[in-house]
């Protein structure tokens, strides 16, 4: 089987969408469409359902598996030779659903090793075990849990998540909040997916309660320009404060033992790093994370 038809068909798998996948291959459609249909017909299955929109049937997930495990062994293998042969200083893929968090250890692994090549990938979390087992990223820092069968990790920082107010805010002289007290409130928040939506809903559904959104979206410094501005309240993890520190918003604690965020550095069990994923994992494992006061 051609490597390029497996690689067009894992982005036609993602999306699940011709025309969007042959804009970020930069191929024409009908190209694709032949693909596909080449592949198919090398198989004797459809991959997919083309009945109203485009799906992934049994057959493709099952082949998608397949395919993704034998690319990242390839690439894998390519990168492992490079490593062992010594040319150049390597690349190091990391993943992460936000690199706020990780702006610091980022800049200190870089004044470090200047000569390694650092590719960042957002992704949501549940993408990341995927990409990790297929070899498409070394590591991931997760906010949230992920499926973790293969993978191996180690936590980085656990750390209280605040409510944040605007100033003048009828919360915003109280010494902490309970969730009930935050029943009603407009909340600005993360797309369905994210952690700060996640845990938004987890707490409010363990109380029988519905948070009320007047916004969702994916720029955590939209969120706080949006809170300061006075449009809603929402959640904020303690380590917020330093990196959006010139927003002006009151950050109240909020009284429930899993109102937290835990971050984790995730990677493949039971394979070898390259030599630039592992210096990698080492500055973000040695990173003094401690949560601010």
């Amino acid at each position: 089987m051609d490597l390029g038809a497996l690689r067009q068909f894992l982005v036609v798998a993602r999306l699940e969408h011709l025309s969007r996948a042959a804009e970020e291959l930069r191929v024409a459609q009908p190209s694709l469409s032949r693909t596909i249909a080449r592949l198919e017909n090398e198989l004797g299955t459809p991959l997919f359902d083309r009945a109203g929109r485009l799906r992934l049937n049994d057959a493709g997930r099952l082949f998608r598996g397949y395919v993704e495990r034998a690319l990242g062994e390839l690439d894998a293998g390519r990168r492992a030779v490079a490593d062992a042969t010594g040319e150049g200083f390597g690349t190091v893929r990391l993943a992460s659903e936000t690199f706020l968090t990780l702006t610091r250890p980022l800049a200190a692994f870089k004044r470090a090793h200047p000569d390694v090549e650092v590719e960042l990938h957002q992704l949501p979390a549940d993408a990341m075990a995927r990409a990790l087992r297929s070899h498409e990223i070394d590591l991931c820092v997760a906010s949230q849990p992920i499926p973790d069968e293969g993978l191996a990790g180690v936590r980085l920082l656990d750390e209280p998540v605040l409510v944040a107010t605007p100033l003048g805010h009828r919360l915003a002289d109280r010494a902490s909040v309970a969730v009930e007290d935050l029943a009603g409130e407009p909340f600005v928040t993360a797309r369905p997916g994210h952690w700060h939506r996640r845990l938004l809903d987890r707490l409010f559904a363990a109380r029988d309660l519905t948070p009320k959104i007047v916004f969702e979206g994916d720029e955590p410094g939209a969120i706080q320009e949006l809170i300061s501005a006075g449009l809603g309240i929402g959640l904020n993890p303690a380590m917020a404060r330093r990196v959006a520190a010139q927003v002006p918003v009151v950050w109240l604690p909020v009284d429930s033992p899993d109102c937290r965020r835990t971050i984790t550095l995730f990677w493949a069990a039971g394979d070898r790093l390259p030599a630039a994923a592992r210096l990698m994992r080492t500055a973000l494992t040695d990173w003094a994370w401690d949560p601010p006061s």
